[in-house]
């Protein structure tokens, strides 16, 4: 009878699942009530082009934070998508106003969007596994000692490059946290291709057309580099700020979707060919190499009849364009800029990065302490009234990270990137049906090395899909352990709960 007064009286006290769930509605719902009072109160106090670029701002950072507390799973994506589109937003809305901004609000709209991966990560914080705490550990110092130097040296640049190395890796715990199946990162990658066909699509209408608003920016941006704001005299970015990007955001979605039909995503090889097609008037020919390198290294590390289907796809894709790019308007430049990769010796980008090594690593070597975070790229702005810094265009990752982190914070960089390595080749070694995601994430972490001799592609948009990638291998491999031991990759903490 004690036993059974136990029982009805445990009956009316709420489960642990019930107030965890009562607790995360009231977050809602006072998130609601006081983000509006907010934008509200700092629009008052910001002048009519801040009031704009805030209430954008706050308008995409919403629906991140509801699917960081409600739907995870949903929440990259929608990061994806506000990395591609926040640079043309941004480009809108200063044509709207009739006023170029050197320095926006808006630009911060990718990064404290990917910021939001942090709700999750904190949650659960306790369930990443051994592997990627070392990962992030030997990042950890690296990023802590360049923070350092930079704060000394660079001011208010550095938290702003910073922020750019730091969201990316988030993607790491957060793969490792959120109960990615099979089924999701498929769907994962198929939404992505879907984010890449929209991006592709509008950069060929801007090379045939030139909105106003990207004429208007390049008119504003001195960027002298990406042609004129003519019709078929325009080297494409799309929605995002410059070609470089645009190509690095296509190259990394154009891989998957060439190799597996289920990432293919809607529009299938007609989208393929969009996002082709886009990619080569973007003219960046280092992201060509990269795609190159992306593919071969998931069809070498793919079994013997994977290879021969992976193979007779790219020759597909190949004889296609071998067809379509001639008949192209303004085909001309287009086959011009891949005829120079025969010849690089008299290419003058290629001779200028080779001058850049020459010159650059004696100055390296001189400083072995480093230049620290903020030092190198767009954070540069930030400390400079709005304009690049000394080194805000480095055409060379190695010397990038070098001058970055020194010698001792370079050393624990590149070593981080070599645990994350052998952690895929373990994966990519394990025969099973969850092996093409560890391929995918080898092919990643290739094709951002090999980006190294152009630029430095681990922070900002690059370094987001870099990661992104990683992190889905190394998932799918931590559910494959789970499986092989009977438990479920999120029942960690439930079975610690029922016990």
């Amino acid at each position: 009878m004690k036993m059974l007064s136990r029982d009805e009286n445990s009956l009316n006290l709420p489960s642990g699942a019930a107030v965890r769930s009562a607790a995360g509605m009231a977050i809602i719902c006072a998130s609601a009530l006081l983000l509006p009072l907010a934008i509200g109160f700092a629009s008052a106090k910001l002048s009519s082009s801040n009031s704009l670029q805030g209430v954008i701002l706050a308008g995409i950072l919403f629906p991140a934070f509801l699917l960081a507390l409600l739907k995870t799973r949903l929440l990259v994506p929608y990061t994806l998508l506000i990395w591609a589109v926040a640079p043309e937003l941004r480009r809108i809305a200063d044509w709207y106003e009739g006023v170029y901004h050197s320095v926006s609000l808006l630009s911060l709209a990718p990064l404290l969007t990917g910021a939001t991966l942090a709700i999750p990560v904190l949650r659960e914080i306790h369930r990443v596994r051994k592997s990627s705490t070392r990962i992030l550990l030997l990042f950890s110092v690296a990023l802590a000692y360049g923070a350092i130097i930079g704060l000394a040296k660079n001011g208010i640049g550095s938290v702003y490059d910073l922020a750019n190395y730091i969201v990316p890796l988030l993607l790491i715990p957060f793969f490792a946290v959120t109960k990615f199946g099979p089924k999701d990162i498929d769907r994962l990658l198929y939404a992505f291709a879907n984010i890449a066909v929209l991006v592709a699509i509008y950069g060929i209408v801007q090379y045939l057309t030139v909105p106003p608003w990207d004429a208007f920016w390049m008119n504003h941006a001195d960027m002298m580099s990406i042609g004129t704001p003519y019709p078929l005299e325009i080297r494409v970015f799309s929605t995002l700020n410059s070609p470089g990007p645009a190509a690095t955001f296509l190259v990394f979605a154009l891989v998957p979707m060439i190799l597996e039909p289920r990432w293919r995503g809607t529009l299938r090889w007609i989208g393929v060919m969009l996002v082709v097609v886009c990619l080569l008037t973007t003219l960046v020919r280092s992201a060509w190499l990269v795609l190159l390198v992306m593919l071969l290294v998931y069809i070498a590390s793919s079994p013997s009849r994977g290879k021969w289907k992976s193979l007779l796809q790219l020759v597909f894709v190949a004889a296609a364009l071998f067809w379509v790019v001639p008949k192209l308007p303004g085909a001309e430049g287009l086959v011009a800029r891949v005829e120079t990769l025969s010849d690089v010796q008299e290419d003058h980008s290629y001779n200028e990065r080779l001058t850049l090594w020459t010159n650059m690593l004696p100055m390296v070597a001189s400083n072995p302490v480093g230049q620290g975070i903020g030092s190198v790229g767009q954070g540069t702005k930030l400390g400079n009234g709005g304009e690049l810094g000394e080194y805000g265009n480095m055409d060379n990752g190695v010397i990038a990270l070098l001058l970055t982190f020194g010698i001792l914070g370079a050393l624990f960089f590149f070593g981080a990137l070599g645990v994350v390595v052998k952690e895929i080749g373990a994966r990519v070694l394990r025969k099973n049906e969850l092996q093409p995601y560890a391929r995918l994430a080898l092919a990643a972490w290739m094709g951002a090395v090999a980006s190294l001799v152009s630029d430095n592609g681990f922070p900002g948009l690059k370094g987001y899909l870099v990661w992104m990638l990683i992190g889905l291998g190394l998932s799918a491999a931590e559910l494959t352990q789970s499986r092989k031991k009977g438990m479920p990759h999120a029942a960690v903490k439930r079975q610690v709960t029922s016990r």
